[in-house]
């Protein structure tokens, strides 16, 4: 049957304080759009988003433990010195579910874990269209399972993700609640991607200011992730899910990119349903800015710090 899907295609637009050493990350981010979504194309930047990102993570004073997961690909990110292992984070990494990987996990992991002292737990889940939903919610599950039968309980993990990776992170919470299972400690949201049916106002109205994403990818991703399936169910756009009993969480958006609404409006359903929800938009900044080198990037990494300090 013929494909009759537009392919990926690029918009140029002015990318504003980007100097050389960021562009050298944008190009990891997820937003590196390639013309087609061939799987050419898709292996290309999965390869260099493993290259940069090793080059990239801060790694000083930190130890990276590679290991398989029942097959998955899987790492800690520890600190060296001594320190207490009370608490864990299950990072789930971005890509618009059709890229990202280990060596790309590397870079917020480490940022993570120098600001929280945490050891990290990262995972690379199965990526589309090669692998569609829910082959990615299932191996975020088994990873979380991997947690409790090393010991922690629910209440000692924080669960943390960037742009899809929030979204994983949000389903997993949805899909535990559904299970009748405890939820984690805390939750971290960077540039979360809560809404696949993408009817938020910022998707038009930020579309000429992002610097990173464009409507046009998140469609595509989106076609490639949940290929003729109901967009509104919160296995996919968690924003339409019960927040009932969530956990207390942080959410940082910046003030230029499409996905700005998704975050605003997830702090809404989340204030409805008595979840104690911090929200934090950065001015000026784009879609996951805490991976760049910048201070407002280092700040907003130490706000999250201090956020799971008072809480845990």
């Amino acid at each position: 049957m013929e494909d009759k899907r537009p392919p990926f295609r690029k918009i140029s637009k002015t990318t504003p304080h980007l100097g050389p050493s960021m562009r050298v990350l944008k190009a990891i981010h997820s937003a590196a759009v390639p013309d087609e979504m061939t799987a050419e194309d898709l292996e290309k930047q999965r390869r260099s988003q493993e290259l940069l990102g090793n080059l990239v993570a801060p790694m000083s004073g930190l130890d990276w433990e590679t290991f398989q997961l029942d097959s998955m690909p899987a790492a800690w990110m520890r600190l060296k010195r001594p320190h207490r292992r009370l608490h864990a984070i299950l990072y789930c990494h971005g890509g618009g579910y059709t890229s990202g990987n280990l060596g790309y996990s590397k870079v917020l992991a480490s940022k993570l874990t120098n600001v929280t002292g945490y050891d990290v737990l990262t995972f690379e889940y199965r990526l589309a269209p090669e692998h569609t939903f829910p082959a990615a919610i299932e191996d975020a599950e088994r990873a979380w399972d991997h947690l409790m039968h090393l010991g922690y309980g629910a209440r000692d993990v924080v669960v943390a993700g960037d742009s899809a990776g929030g979204n994983l992170a949000l389903v997993l919470c949805h899909r535990l609640k559904a299970q009748g299972r405890m939820l984690p400690s805390a939750l971290l949201l960077m540039s979360p991607w809560t809404d696949m049916t993408a009817s938020g106002d910022s998707y038009t109205t930020l579309a000429d200011v992002d610097p990173m994403l464009t409507p046009e990818y998140i469609s595509a991703v989106t076609r490639a992730y949940a290929p003729n399936m109901d967009l509104t169910d919160p296995m996919l756009s968690p924003l339409f899910g019960d927040f009932d009993g969530f956990p207390p969480t942080l959410i940082q958006v910046g003030s230029h990119e499409i996905l700005n609404s998704d975050s605003i409006r997830l702090k809404e359903a989340m204030d409805k349903a008595g979840v104690s929800c911090h929200l934090e938009v950065w001015k000026d900044m784009w879609h996951v800015f805490q991976m760049f080198p910048s201070k407002k990037a280092s700040a907003a990494m130490e706000q999250m710090g201090r956020f799971l300090l008072e809480l845990l």
